[in-house]
């Protein structure tokens, strides 16, 4: 059935591990403006503000663990690695949760564990310096603060050649707990339609951007991801 597989996972992947979704009753920017803490203005304007929002983010991927939807995903990556399948997963996610649990994604919306240097660039993973109201300098050049390592509003996603690359290929695309409303990730699937892929699409509610040509697989991703890929990998070993 497919020789080159996609998986994008949005939000809806981690819910179940007790991270909240983008949006919504106890969303993750219930009570905030975006424009306060996601966009570079507001990172120029009140970089105090925006610090505390994301370290208390960063400091609650430590009450959290992979729960069974990433667990199937690193199982799955690791039945296609051994039957030299091509596949790319990528995720809007900003936790590691799919890390932990043993996949290797694309994160195209940055990283919570990392942080960034505006001067010279450098990067480090960090899930040590966690205190609210202290900036932690560059390590390279001392720059007196690093920024959050994430994509905010207004800025370019990261990996974009590489998932542009593996959608080219892509012969089977998945995408798991996303809303279909954010662009560019919810442009993958018209261009996997493009490439005559098989389109599978698992979420709570059905995204926008499903079209008839697409599976819609309805449920909580934790619950319903183990059995799907199970069977893609039954369909794809009886090729």
């Amino acid at each position: 059935m497919a020789d080159s597989i996609v998986i994008l996972t949005g939000a809806g992947a981690s819910a179940d591990s007790g991270l909240a979704t983008f949006r919504g009753p106890g969303g993750l920017w219930e009570g905030r403006q975006v424009e306060d803490v996601a966009t570079p203005e507001a990172w120029s304007l009140d970089p105090a503000q925006v610090w505390r929002f994301y370290q208390m983010r960063r400091a609650a991927l430590s009450r959290v663990q992979p729960n069974a939807a990433h667990r199937a995903l690193a199982a799955f990556e690791l039945q296609l690695k051994r039957r030299c399948i091509p596949f790319v997963l990528v995720t809007q996610n900003v936790d590691d949760l799919h890390e932990r649990a043993g996949s290797t994604p694309l994160h195209m919306h940055g990283e919570l564990a990392s942080l960034r240097c505006e001067a010279c660039g450098a990067r480090c993973r960090d899930l040590q310096g966690l205190d609210p109201n202290r900036f932690i300098p560059c390590p390279r050049c001392e720059y007196p603060r690093l920024r959050p390592d994430i994509v905010w509003f207004g800025e370019m996603p990261f990996h974009m050649s590489a998932i542009e690359d593996a959608m080219a290929g892509c012969t089977l695309f998945l995408a798991i707990g996303t809303s279909g409303a954010v662009y560019p990730a919810a442009g993958f699937l018209e261009i996997a339609r493009a490439e005559g892929a098989v389109t599978i699409i698992n979420s709570l509610e059905q995204p926008g951007n499903l079209t008839p040509e697409d599976r819609y697989v309805e449920g909580r991703a934790a619950e319903v991801l183990p059995e799907l890929l199970e069977e893609l990998l039954t369909e794809i070993g009886a090729e």
